[in-house]
């Protein structure tokens, strides 16, 4: 077996074992690609003030995420089509954050479905929701959530217009896919991915196929996705959401200071900032560039998540100190999930621990939750000097 000693380790595994057409829907952005770049690239601007001769035995990342202990300050960011990067992919990555000691996110567009998970795990998880105009499912959808016992639901609120992602469309990705003779050639140099995938247990969209009006099957699937997200979507919208839930809700996607202090209006329990991965609107800023403003505008008043962009330990710290009360992360855990399945999102887990608290105690902390701006060298125009219509 291969050292793993860093999450690129995993990633270049998941790159020979996964079929391309999956490992260029999770290793994708959309148009130019550069907010994906940049939301991995712009870590590199903060720098870690050292310090000695200080006690550090008995050190802790533990601490709590909506109100339940977890190890570290990390959950598991919901993400797509998860079972076709390794079968049963959904069930293995939580069973994985349960034992870690992490929460984990099921996605709306999952292939394994609620149920599954629920069946496969002991303790709660969170599942994420898009703002979809089909009222009836949305409601289904939560009560089947409810049913399952999650904990929290995750509410997407920046994929009201999917954007392009050129690999996605050239690849013909969907679930099932849309075999061509290239795609084929490729899929059958990947046996240990496809002799798996003939034992998982679903193949397509588990929450969605035999639930949603009209979709019994996956030839019905694609009319029912290409209509199925809101674009009327508003803020009255996501209040009606957050009252059919009635629980604990994360609002994920906030990128700037006056959605954030919406969202804190409405009494969401916690947001993530967050562009999507880079998935969504080319050319926004990076994730940790727009942090210090959302946490200056509503740190005090509710939970703030990072996201995007995460691939270390040290990315985990940085945005810590920044004022983030957790993280999630997405491509790191599937890089695991596609390279070894629930070992490999174990040893994701496993890379960014040791990481975090390492680069911790080199900092001078012992405790996770006493980690501030401190420890960094922030430059002085990190967040920018933008001229806006605001200002």
């Amino acid at each position: 077996m291969a050292v793993i000693t860093c999450i690129d380790d995993l990633k270049r595994i998941y790159k020979r074992r996964v079929p391309k057409m999956f490992y260029d829907y999770c290793e994708t952005g959309s148009w130019t690609e550069q907010t994906f770049e940049e939301n991995t690239s712009d870590f590199r601007d903060l720098y870690f003030r050292q310090r000695v001769a200080i006690d550090m035995t008995n050190r802790t990342t533990a601490t709590r995420m909506l109100g339940h202990d977890v190890s570290m300050p990390v959950a598991l960011a919901p993400v797509g089509l998860t079972g076709m990067q390794h079968a049963d992919g959904e069930i293995l990555a939580a069973k994985a954050a349960e034992q870690f000691g992490v929460p984990f996110t099921l996605s709306t567009l999952s292939i394994c479905s609620i149920e599954d998970v629920a069946e496969a795990t002991t303790k709660p998880f969170w599942f994420q929701v898009y703002t979809l105009s089909d009222d009836d499912f949305m409601k289904r959808l939560m009560e089947r959530a409810r049913a399952a016992n999650c904990s929290a639901i995750v509410i997407t609120l920046d994929l009201q217009v999917q954007g392009q992602r050129h690999k996605d469309l050239k690849n013909g990705l969907s679930a099932p896919p849309k075999l061509t003779i290239k795609s084929i050639a490729n899929l059958a140099t990947k046996v240990s991915w496809g002799i798996e995938m003939l034992g998982a247990k679903r193949r397509t969209f588990g929450n969605v196929v035999g639930h949603a009006q009209g979709v019994t099957d996956s030839s019905s699937l694609s009319s029912w996705t290409a209509e199925a997200f809101d674009h009327s979507l508003d803020w009255n919208r996501v209040k009606e959401l957050m009252d059919l839930w009635g629980g604990k809700v994360v609002l994920k996607g906030i990128m700037n200071r006056e959605d954030a202090e919406r969202a804190a209006e409405l009494g969401a329990d916690a947001i993530v900032v967050s562009n999507h991965g880079g998935r969504q609107l080319d050319g926004a800023l990076s994730s940790i560039r727009v942090l210090p403003e959302i946490i200056e505008a509503v740190g005090d008043r509710m939970e703030v998540y990072f996201d995007s962009g995460i691939r270390t330990g040290q990315d985990i710290l940085k945005a810590l100190a920044l004022g983030a009360d957790g993280v999630m992360i997405g491509r790191s855990w599937v890089y695991g999930l596609g390279a070894m399945g629930e070992e490999g999102v174990t040893k994701a887990l496993e890379v960014l621990h040791k990481e975090l608290d390492t680069t911790m105690a080199l900092c001078g902390h012992r405790d996770i939750n006493e980690v501030d701006r401190n420890i960094l060298h922030v430059p002085e125009d990190f967040s920018g000097r933008w001229v806006t219509e605001s200002s």
